[in-house]
């Protein structure tokens, strides 16, 4: 795929994603609130407004302020602008493998969108429970990138089956 089709279908994703992501987190900053927890689906899925300090599922929030913003704008920051350089100009990526890296890359910018916005924090307000187990609070920046890693191990896993089977 040329750099041209390759940008094309980078930037489609970008779009796309950051845009449902921002639009779900200003309906849940809108319409829910950090006291009450609105439950669907006999408690399946539960929502409320949060505002997480930390990485992917808290991680991180316990750090030192200076040190978390740090790692956390700057760092996520410098992470996110070698995998788009990278997937713009790796010239042997599939299409599986750009929109996968595109997905990714578009959830972390979607919630760094939203640190520096909001001084710090990421809104989430999605969780799911299935009986006794349950996730954390998320948002859909989350999920574009747990499917994008998805997807890079299926497309890995898919192209280390050709080479060994033929």
């Amino acid at each position: 795929m040329n750099l041209r089709k390759r940008l094309s279908l980078m930037l489609a994703v970008f779009a796309v994603s950051v845009l449902i992501d921002q639009l779900s987190k200003a309906i849940a900053k809108a319409t829910l609130s950090m006291d009450v927890v609105r439950e669907y689906f006999g408690g399946s899925l539960k929502l409320v407004l949060t505002h997480n300090d930390g990485a992917f599922l808290s991680l991180g929030e316990a750090l030192p302020t200076a040190l978390r913003h740090t790692l956390l704008l700057i760092g996520v920051g410098i992470f996110l602008l070698g995998l788009v350089i990278y997937t713009a100009l790796n010239k042997r990526a599939d299409t599986g493998t750009i929109i996968a890296l595109s997905m990714v890359f578009s959830g972390g910018l979607s919630n760094l969108l939203d640190r520096i916005i909001y001084g710090g924090y990421v809104v989430d307000f999605l969780n799911l429970s299935l009986g006794s187990w349950h996730t954390g609070v998320f948002n859909v920046a989350d999920i574009a990138i747990m499917a994008g890693a998805v997807m890079l191990f299926l497309v890995g896993f898919k192209g280390k089956s050709r080479s060994v089977l033929g």
